[in-house]
């Protein structure tokens, strides 16, 4: 986070005199708490049990105050390991089918393949154990719907851990949100690129010459690095969507598990308020990672890109205000660092702790996960239909 050195009250002097300065100084900066700021809960504990020795072993467990990794899992041995040591483990199983038998154990992280998320959490609720999961929250609409029934009936928690929530911009374009100050909020462009990913000549698509999940794998099925900059901002839900996809030369999507042949779809999306949101999961394209534009009335907010476009905020009145501030204050001390995707990584293990301790949904529920990856599911199959206007459904609560 090289540009994020200012503290909120610096922020807040580098643009004095502009008109939105009143705003992020009384509400939008000063009222932290609204975003899970540390609050120590007494002696408390969850003890969480971590599955996936890959992306799994980059969150920050260990380090909140609240939180003691109970036990570890991975089908290969050499991840399992590694969690092991990363998380100052000794407990280790090798399956999560074991470890959730495990009646220590309050709360499992998943970060297995993405085929497999939704079959792994119902097993961890139907334990009456909460649930984190890697993105996406599912890849099928039924799974969508066997995801929310699953946890509505256990009376758990479960929280997606999708980056984009917490990556700095983003939670800097949520606050001007919730104070009005982009006016209305009329249109956004949500993007992730990774390059290569699904094709058959990319390392992650095999595991000891046998293909994996990502052998192919539609990039609208994985769509919320990009949906949940505007969900996550806004709140607002995608209703209806029209989606196309470039037809991938390489192999993997003339032959794949999925019969998906796109290497890359662009979609469009009306929201419950009527705007717009275009929408780029790509993997064919020489770009990367995540970024968004948020376009309202009175003020626009651009993230910094690889492309070397900087964070900027433009309003009707004042001057550019072009750094992002400090919101390390937000996590304990002992997470205070950048371990992946923007700094996002350690604001998800705490939101997730704190919300099984103060026995309240957490920021990415289960209904801000579906909301964020059903509308990938349906673009996809409107890609598949050459672009055809397909209504979304919600799994928001009745």
């Amino acid at each position: 986070m090289t540009s994020a050195k200012l503290s909120r009250r610096q922020f807040i002097a580098s643009v004095s005199g502009a008109a939105v300065v009143s705003s992020l100084a009384t509400k939008a900066w000063a009222a932290e708490a609204r975003e899970g700021i540390e609050q120590p809960v007494q002696d408390k504990k969850v003890r969480i049990g971590v599955v996936g020795g890959g992306f799994g072993a980059s969150f920050h467990w260990h380090e909140d105050p609240n939180c003691e990794v109970a036990a570890v899992s991975d089908l290969i041995p050499e991840r399992r390991d590694n969690l092991a040591n990363r998380y100052q483990c000794g407990k280790t199983y090798p399956s999560l089918e074991e470890l959730i038998k495990d009646d220590t154990i309050d709360a499992v992280s998943v970060f297995s393949g993405a085929p497999d998320h939704v079959r792994h959490c119902v097993a961890v609720m139907n334990h009456g154990k909460h649930c984190i999961s890697a993105v996406p929250a599912a890849i099928s609409l039924e799974e969508c719907e066997e995801l929310l029934e699953a946890k509505e009936r256990n009376g758990v928690y479960y929280m997606m851990a999708e980056t984009s929530y917490y990556r700095w911009d983003t939670i800097t374009a949520r606050r001007l949100y919730e104070d009005g100050k982009f006016g209305e909020l009329m249109y956004s462009e949500v993007e992730y690129y990774h390059p290569a990913i699904g094709a058959g000549y990319d390392g992650l698509s095999y595991y000891q010459g046998r293909r994996t999940w990502r052998y192919g794998y539609p990039p609208m099925l994985y769509p919320t690095h990009s949906t949940g900059f505007l969900v996550g901002v806004s709140r607002e839900r995608l209703t209806e969507v029209s989606c196309l996809g470039t037809v991938g030369t390489d192999q993997a999507f003339k032959d794949n598990a999925y019969n998906n042949p796109f290497d890359n779809q662009c979609a469009l999306f009306r929201t419950d308020k009527g705007h717009m949101c275009r929408c780029n999961v790509m993997w064919n394209v020489w770009n990367h990672g995540e970024r968004a534009q948020w376009f309202g009335t009175n003020l626009s907010l651009f993230s910094e890109g690889w492309s070397g476009q900087p964070f900027v905020i433009k309003a009707r009145e004042g001057p550019d205000i072009t750094t992002v501030p400090d919101y390390w204050s937000m996590v304990p001390e002992a997470m205070r660092y950048d371990s992946g995707h923007g700094a996002s990584h350690p604001f998800l293990t705490h939101e997730f702790i704190m919300a099984i301790l103060e026995d309240r949904e957490p920021a990415v529920s289960v209904y801000e996960a579906l909301s964020i990856t059903a509308p990938g599911i349906v673009a996809h199959e409107s890609s598949l239909r050459g672009g055809e206007q397909l209504k979304i459904p919600s799994y928001d609560k009745a």
